[in-house]
Order: C-alpha cells, then structure tokens, then sequence
C-alpha cells in the first residue's frame, strides 16, 4: 500500500467515525423562583448571552456573526458589523449606546477588541496587538479590560473606549482571563491559574501593581473557577465552575456548575449542566439583577 492509499484509508476511517456536534439551549435563571426556563433552541454553538439594556434581548454569537434574540420567544436577528468573525466576548456599554466585541478580520486572523454603535455601524479597533479578548466595560464607560497574548503569556489590560494605548493590569499570572468591573468601578475580578489551579481573584480598577502585590484571591477550593460577573446591584457575583483537574475552559463536558460567591467563602453551587466554553464568557446578568443568561449544550452525535 502507498503512501498516497494509507492516506485515503485513514481519512475514510475518520469520517466514518460518529462525530459530536452540539445543539444549545439559551437559559434563564430566576432568584425570584429559583429555577432555569429555556428561551431559545438551535443546533450548532451559541454562546455568551448578554442582555440589553431595556431588558427585551440577548445578544449572542454563532457561525462568527452576532444576533440579538427577544426574551419573549422568536428567531435570532444578525446584528451587521461588517466583516468581522465575532467570538465570544462582547457586550454593551452601561447606556447601551455602544458595543465592544471581539474579532477576527481580514487585517488581523488573530482576535482584537473593537468598538462600534449598539447596532454595529462605525466599528473602531481598540487594540492594534493580538490576540487580544474583551471581557468587561467600566461602568463610567471610559474603559475596557481585555486579556491579550504578550510575550507569551496571558495578562490583564485596560484601553481607553475613546482609543489611545493598552495598559497592563497583572504582570505575574501564568495565566490570567476575564476581567470584569465591579459596578461601583472600584476592582476588577478576574480569573486565574497564578495559585496552581483556576481561581477568581480581584485586584483595584488601576491594576495589581508592582508583582500583583495588590491581588487578592477570591475562591480556593477543587473547583476550577472562570468568568466572574456581577449583577448591576452589586449585589450577587455569579461564575463558572469546571470539575477538579480541567486545564482550561476551551471544552465543554458535563458536571459544569453555575456558583454564587457567598461572604462567608462557602460557593452556592445554583444549577449544574453540560457546559463550558461559551456558557458566559461575558456579563449574562439582567438590568434589573433579578435574573442571568446562559447557554447549556447538547450533545448530538451523528
């Protein structure tokens, strides 16, 4: 058999193989009832659901493309950035006039922080080095914290919304995602695996300073902790918990939890799932803090 025929063997084997596609399932927990309703079904990936500002939508992502969805039941509406690839990692200033996101374009395949009107018109890149990930406004609007790649390693930044250059935030992380504000603008949580496992952490809105000597660790128990987000109250922070031992959040599996961060350092777990990347990767949490998004995945094998 020649090299040519071994190949073609393999790759008929592949493709016969069952193969797992996901269907999503958009979801809303309620504390006034304590339970989940599903809002919207679809095949294939749809993540990181945030809400408008009127609180009659989500937007999410699917296929490199943003949509918004109404609450109340219907089909997904594209919202036309241009010709950007959207991941995951998008949401609405306090007001709701504007629109940070995250994408691919032809100029860059890497990842860069954008920032365009609520319907998508006028997109203004924000940070020219890549890949770099939005993950959170500040709630006066001036700012936008970001993970970016630099010099190998995974770091905290902030940009000004109105352009101007990056400022780093951590320097000591081996790897460090997620930033999100407080509402009153005075920390920013974030993830991290600087302790050895995946943990939340919190430093000031200016940044950890010199050696994060002004960081501070949040969670420290055997779950695997991402993606810190509050309600505008200030009032709940949610996050995403893998099982023990999962390396990063790029997978999705089952046994996934949805935590509530409790003073006393005892984690409320509120729902477990299929879950992971793009469950909420960005603030999912209603206007009115009454409610959160995110996005629970099927598993389809064909």
């Amino acid at each position: 058999m020649n090299a040519i025929s071994a190949t073609i063997l393999l790759s008929l084997a592949a493709a016969a193989q069952p193969q797992t596609n996901f269907r999503s399932h958009i979801t809303i927990y309620d504390f006034k009832t304590h339970k989940s309703r599903e809002v919207h079904r679809g095949d294939g990936i749809i993540e990181a659901p945030n809400w408008t500002r009127d609180g009659k939508f989500l937007l999410v992502n699917t296929g490199g493309n943003l949509y918004k969805l109404p609450i109340a039941g219907g089909a997904l509406e594209k919202i036309n950035v241009g010709d950007y690839r959207c991941n995951n990692d998008h949401d609405l200033s306090k007001d709701g006039a504007r629109l940070a996101f995250s994408a691919s374009s032809p100029q860059s395949r890497q990842s860069q922080v954008f920032v365009a009107g609520a319907d998508g018109a006028d997109v203004q890149l924000r940070t020219p080095l890549a890949p770099s990930y939005f993950h959170g406004w500040s709630p006066d609007g001036k700012w936008l914290a970001f993970v970016g790649q630099r010099e190998g390693k995974y770091e905290l930044f902030r940009v000004a919304a109105a352009g101007g250059p990056e400022e780093r935030l951590t320097s000591k992380g081996a790897y460090d995602d997620g930033p999100e504000y407080t509402p009153d603008g005075k920390w920013i949580y974030f993830n991290s695996n600087r302790s050895g496992g995946w943990d939340i952490w919190r430093m000031p809105a200016e940044g950890a300073g010199p050696a994060d000597a002004k960081a501070e660790r949040i969670t420290n128990d055997e779950w695997e902790d991402w993606f810190p987000h509050f309600s505008p109250n200030g009032k709940r922070m949610i996050f995403l918990s893998f099982p023990k031992g999962t390396p990063g959040h790029n997978g999705r599996m089952p046994g996934m939890a949805l935590r509530l961060c409790k003073k006393n350092g005892k984690h409320k777990i509120l729902t477990t799932f299929f879950g992971g990347q793009g469950t909420i990767n960005v603030n999912s949490w209603s206007p009115d803090s009454s409610q959160f998004a995110y996005v629970v995945y099927e598993p389809v094998t064909r």
